[in-house]
């Protein structure tokens, strides 16, 4: 459940994604509000959609014709807008990998306070989290809720596969075996392991 504080943040996002439909500008919530929207548990409070890097021109000047103040960050990967100070990030190529029609594919119809729009599957969500982690940045406190909150919605081998790349994704994985959260590569959902 969104927390109080959070309504003003429903109330922008709602707005973001209502201007993105109205101008016909194909878009995904990420985030914090994606596991909110699968019926997670959320311990971010941030509002991210995720678009083609060819739609941020028109994904801006809609948003400000609307109402909403533009930045460009320093970072090439994402644009924000602002609503009465709370920030919405516009993301082009999370996780270094740009959004495609295959990242739209990869997404869920899910009501946001009433507002029904294309969520990121619970597996992906899951990828750019597990992907996020490095050597800068390797809070696990993070991943924990989404994995738990999520994880029977999540294809936990396509994770591996997506990840294997990472270290730190497996060490991730591996504290999720350790904690019973996830069963181990290779056995099958309510095997034991031993």
């Amino acid at each position: 459940m969104v927390e109080r504080g959070d309504e003003s943040l429903v109330h922008t996002l709602k707005k973001v994604a209502a201007v993105l439909k109205q101008s016909e500008i194909p878009f995904a919530l990420g985030g914090s509000f994606a596991v909110y929207a699968h019926g997670g548990h959320s311990s971010e409070h941030d509002v991210d959609f995720l678009i083609r890097e060819a739609d941020v021109e028109q994904s801006l000047e809609a948003l400000v014709a609307a109402g909403f103040v533009a930045e460009r960050p320093p970072e090439d990967w994402l644009v924000k807008v602002f609503d009465d100070g709370r920030m919405v990030d516009l993301i082009h190529r999370p996780i270094e990998t740009p959004v495609t029609e295959e990242t739209f594919a990869d997404t869920v119809i899910r009501p946001v306070d009433a507002i029904h729009m294309p969520v990121l599957s619970a597996t992906q969500l899951m990828v750019h989290k597990l992907l996020s982690f490095s050597q800068h940045y390797c809070d696990f406190a993070r991943g924990l809720p989404l994995a738990r909150s999520l994880r029977e919605q999540i294809d936990w081998e396509r994770v591996r596969k997506e990840t294997q790349h990472s270290p730190y994704a497996e060490a991730f994985l591996v504290l999720l075996d350790r904690l019973e959260v996830v069963p181990a590569a290779g056995t099958q959902p309510g095997e034991g392991t031993s």
